[in-house]
């Protein structure tokens, strides 16, 4: 069955929540196995980006083939890398969370090293003339001003993340995705249910990492004060 616009009405959004209110176990089934699939992901491709990220920013070397390769990665199709991962990782959830890695860990990646990377010279010059050594201007200095930018691709990502997930009801993957690619069994109303869910998750994903970024946000950018004078105050401060 091809869902189409003859087939809309009105009243399909009323049914939607009332699939949900029937159907509170399935509903939460599906909501927690999209949250599990989500945050494997996210998590490996944290795991990924942010090191390599810094790593590349702070040595200022390597960039040209790690970005030009995340960009490679990030413009392939989920679908394309989930239909590829078949004839390797099979049926299931390990498929889609690899391709979910794919797409996350680019973003990631490329924003980390953005973050680092742009961090202004006086402040690195500063951090040196006060004494500091390689590591301690990249724990104190970069990483604490590139934090924001960091999250802010996390953030990205994990949106990203959410909404492509759908795609595992293709393969068996679990999630929100298989009510939604079978509309024979769940009708119209569980459909659109299931896309609501998704779309209130993505959302939710969103804002929870919009108050992580303002969290780990420096004083000095929140007050629009040169951040890292602030940050060379305090280590001033710990001598």
């Amino acid at each position: 069955m091809i869902l189409g616009f003859d087939s809309f009405r009105p009243e399909t959004f009323v049914d939607a929540f009332r699939f949900i209110g029937d159907n509170p176990g399935l509903m939460w089934d599906k909501i927690s196995e999209h949250l599990v699939i989500s945050g494997e992901a996210i998590g490996i491709a944290i795991l990924i980006g942010v090191p390599i990220g810094i790593v590349l920013g702070h040595y200022h070397r390597g960039s040209f083939v790690a970005i030009n390769l995340a960009n490679i990665l990030r413009a392939l199709p989920s679908l394309a890398v989930i239909a590829i991962g078949l004839g390797i990782l099979g049926i299931g959830t390990t498929n889609v969370v690899f391709a979910l890695v794919v797409l996350a860990a680019p973003v990631i990646l490329t924003n980390a090293y953005v973050a680092i990377d742009g961090v202004e010279p006086e402040a690195v010059e500063a951090a040196r003339g006060m004494g500091m050594r390689p590591w301690q201007i990249l724990l104190k200095v970069e990483l604490p001003l590139a934090l924001p930018l960091i999250f802010a691709g996390i953030r990205t990502a994990a949106v990203f993340v959410v909404a492509t997930a759908t795609l595992g009801g293709i393969v068996g993957g679990g999630g929100l995705g298989d009510i939604i690619v079978n509309q024979a069994s769940y009708f119209l109303r569980g459909v659109i249910a299931a896309s609501l869910a998704v779309t209130a998750l993505a959302f939710a994903a969103d804002f929870v990492f919009w108050l992580v970024q303002r969290a780990v946000t420096p004083k000095g950018l929140k007050n629009e004060t040169p951040a890292f004078e602030a940050v060379l105050a305090g280590h001033a401060l710990e001598q």
